[in-house]
């Protein structure tokens, strides 16, 4: 450290001299001297860097004592890639000779894994861009500096993340008698199925990542918008009835560690009827599934648009067999509309919406006999917001992997994750080498002493 700040007394101050000298000379030039300044400290933060991580290595060096059965072999230089910017600076291989390994000491001091050359620093940067724009703008914002890593180098960042288990963190659990589960999914678009050109018409190349999320209430913000209340979001591409039941577990999961259950008195599974969504109220204890009111309407006007002056009248009546509970009623009324429609595709889709309304009614029913004003359900908006924003809204083509992580990071991002425990939680436990640990440890305690 100490080189660096007299590296800098020399050359660091007589650049920075120069730089107010000329912006002395013409005050408009504030940006160039911002600039200017910039650049000087950010090269003297990688110096002393750079000269801190090669300290460990010369201590390891010339300390036999601390690195017994350890030889010096070379020193090799490195690149890394931190968010100061790409720091190349020399490190020491190390030989046992009793096991015949080879080891850089420094990199197991430091906790390096081998072939990481993008620090930690960087990676959370990368991903807090890369979960709201693309990979390109990930990788250019890996350094402050203007450095950058390549789109194919996050793609592979991301594809390969773990994520942490979703539970709460609270010591009490809190107690309520209503809990509400909002579900939806979107549509997202792929490259390819198992590899690139297996896609042929009629296109199947859409994957839909699930989003759940669970809330104790809904209040209100100061400029009148509803706000949901200890919201908890899950999330990813769940294949299958075993994923189905993989993503219920994890959302009952979160249910147990957050609330006191023995007090709920009813869940309620807000969704437009989809059989992953029902599946959640026979997953989860004490639920009940409630047919989202945003649907309902959808199909209604579907199976009634084309009646012009009596489409009025069509949903009135609809709507009266629904507030009566009587299913004869809508299915009467939806046959009526059957009878006067011509079109065959018009036909079509009021049959649907009779399937439909129908087969969701004990849903409708359960929305319609809850006093509860919070039974609501704002599925679609979260599926704009935290998914379509960046997957689906635009022409954007993914592989069954690149959707399932992005989903799940876009979920992390939902509940405020940090992307710097996240980076921390990918990180596995070293391989053992045999006598290394000895090494690192003696070697702490040695940099402690020194300091």
């Amino acid at each position: 450290m100490i080189n660096s700040i007299q590296q800098f007394q020399m050359d660091g101050v007589k650049n920075l001299t120069d730089i107010f000298s000329k912006y002395t000379d013409d005050l408009s030039k504030t940006a160039e001297m911002i600039y200017g300044v910039t650049a000087e400290v950010h090269k003297l933060g990688r110096d002393l860097i750079k000269e801190e991580w090669e300290s460990y290595d010369e201590l390891l060096c010339k300390r036999k004592d601390v690195r017994k059965g350890w030889y010096v072999v070379r020193k090799d230089k490195i690149t890394r890639t931190t968010s100061l910017g790409d720091i190349t600076y020399s490190r020491t291989l190390f030989v046992n000779k009793v096991t015949g390994e080879y080891e850089y000491l420094a990199d197991r001091l430091m906790g390096f894994e081998k072939r990481e050359l993008i620090t930690e620093d960087a990676y959370a940067r990368i991903l807090d861009e890369a979960v709201e724009s693309c990979y390109r703008k990930g990788g250019k914002n890996a350094c402050i500096d203007g450095g950058y890593v390549s789109k194919e180098t996050v793609m592979n960042k991301i594809h390969i993340l773990n994520f942490p288990e979703i539970l709460a963190k609270a010591e009490e659990k809190k107690k309520v008698k209503h809990l509400y589960i909002d579900a939806d999914e979107d549509h997202v678009s792929l490259q390819y199925l198992e590899h690139k050109g297996d896609i042929k018409k009629p296109r199947t190349n859409t994957i839909m990542p699930y989003i759940v999320y669970v809330y104790d209430g809904i209040d209100t913000e100061e400029d009148g918008r509803p706000k949901l209340q200890n919201v908890k979001y899950f999330g990813g591409v769940y294949k299958g009835a075993d994923g189905i039941k993989k993503l219920w577990d994890e959302v009952y999961a979160y249910i147990e560690s957050a609330y006191d259950v023995d007090e709920i008195e009813q869940i309620y599974v807000n969704g437009d009827g989809a059989p992953w969504i029902k599946s959640g109220a026979k997953y989860i204890g004490k639920s009940k599934f409630v047919l989202d009111k945003y649907h309902m309407y959808e199909y209604i006007v579907a199976a009634t648009s084309h009646l012009k002056d009596s489409k009025q009248d069509a949903i009135a009546e609809i709507y009266r067999a629904i507030h009566k509970k009587k299913k004869w009623m809508a299915e009467e009324t939806f046959n009526k509309i059957i009878a006067v429609t011509d079109k065959e595709t018009k036909c079509k889709a009021v049959e649907q919406s009779k399937a439909y309304i129908l087969g969701n009614w004990s849903g409708i029913m359960a929305s319609m006999k809850s006093n509860d004003k919070n039974v609501k359900c704002s599925a679609e908006g979260h599926v704009s917001h935290v998914y379509a924003d960046r997957m689906s809204s635009r022409p954007l083509g993914w592989c069954h992997t690149g959707a399932d992580k992005m989903a799940r990071l876009r979920i992390y991002r939902q509940n405020k994750g940090n992307m710097l425990e996240l980076v921390r939680f990918q990180k596995k436990e070293l391989p053992k080498v045999a006598g290394a640990e000895e090494v690192i440890y003696s070697a702490n305690d040695m940099i402690v002493a020194e300091n």
